[in-house]
């Protein structure tokens, strides 16, 4: 929540019909245990600001935890066809209640771009919330380094994630590092190192630890990405004399590893014969890791 403060009987009354509200929509049973009830009842933002009786923060607020609901209710769903359809309508109605939801355009946004089925799978969207958070806020100039973190991470387009870097860099109080990362996204987007550096900065510049948190599992994912490509060149050299391994145990037997090993959260790789592939487990929260570019040599 975004911690905003409301007074007077009005104010008792308002939320409490709100809360009445949202409490007898989760209340409703779902046709499935995987699949959660629709959080969404009013899909117009203006509608909502006048039934809100001006307390379009507090409102904000609540339309705030539903979509976080939707996202993870959803999210772990065992549905093979679950969908986030809500989840747009539901962060387009928090940021048109109150325009200044820092936390629902930048956490909004990353939940709205991340791959399906971890996900929705739409950047589209999420590129739209925060062009929308910036055109309420234009000295809010992280919603500009966002949106080229969508076009570097998601959509791999590293000309455009340049501009929007550069852009972020000319608004008045922006970081410093804006205009040497868009830079170093022109000449070396698609490496590793470029793609740990847009993540420590954002960790870094983070603020609220969730941010910080998803920084750091993105570094660990880049990392895992590295150990499965040195892995695979010494599983590739041993199945060139031997045949693929049926498992660890037979490289470590062989004096090739000296256990078996583990990806930066600690879970052991799977080591899959019959595709012949390396991977973070399916249990790793690291799981699944990005289609992320290969690492490139160093421009000269």
């Amino acid at each position: 929540m975004s911690g905003r403060r409301w007074g007077g009987w009005p104010g008792v009354v308002a939320a409490g019909c709100t809360v009445l509200v949202v409490g007898l929509q989760g209340a409703r049973p779902s046709a499935s245990a995987d699949v959660p009830p629709s959080p969404l009842y009013v899909t117009s933002g203006p509608l909502v600001q006048r039934l809100a009786l001006s307390f379009d923060a507090l409102v904000a607020d609540i339309y705030w935890i539903r979509a976080i609901q939707h996202f993870g209710s959803t999210r772990r769903s065992r549905d093979p066809g679950k969908q986030y359809d809500q989840l747009y309508p539901l962060l387009d109605l928090v940021t048109t209640l109150d325009p200044d939801f820092n936390i629902a355009y930048r956490f909004g946004a990353i939940f709205l771009a991340e791959i399906y089925p971890e996900g929705p799978g739409r950047p589209d969207q999420a590129l739209a919330l925060l062009e929308k958070g910036f055109a309420a806020r234009p000295d809010r100039w992280q919603y500009l380094q966002d949106i080229g973190f969508i076009h570097y991470w998601w959509l791999q387009d590293y000309e455009a994630a340049a501009g929007w870097f550069l852009r972020a860099s000319q608004v008045p109080g922006a970081s410093w590092w804006l205009e040497t990362l868009a830079a170093t996204t022109l000449t070396q987007g698609g490496n590793r190192d470029a793609s740990r550096q847009l993540w420590q900065q954002l960790g870094a510049d983070a603020d609220h630890d969730w941010m910080r948190q998803e920084a750091s599992r993105r570094l660990a994912q880049l990392d895992a990405l590295d150990d499965v490509d040195r892995l695979g060149s010494i599983v590739d050299a041993y199945a060139a004399r031997v045949g693929f391994p049926a498992s660890w145990d037979e490289m470590v037997a062989a004096g090739l590893l000296p256990g078996t090993p583990v990806d930066p959260a600690g879970v052991p790789y799977a080591l899959e014969a019959p595709t012949r592939s390396i991977d973070v487990s399916s249990s790793s929260p690291l799981f699944p890791l990005p289609g992320a570019p290969p690492t490139l040599p160093p421009v000269p």
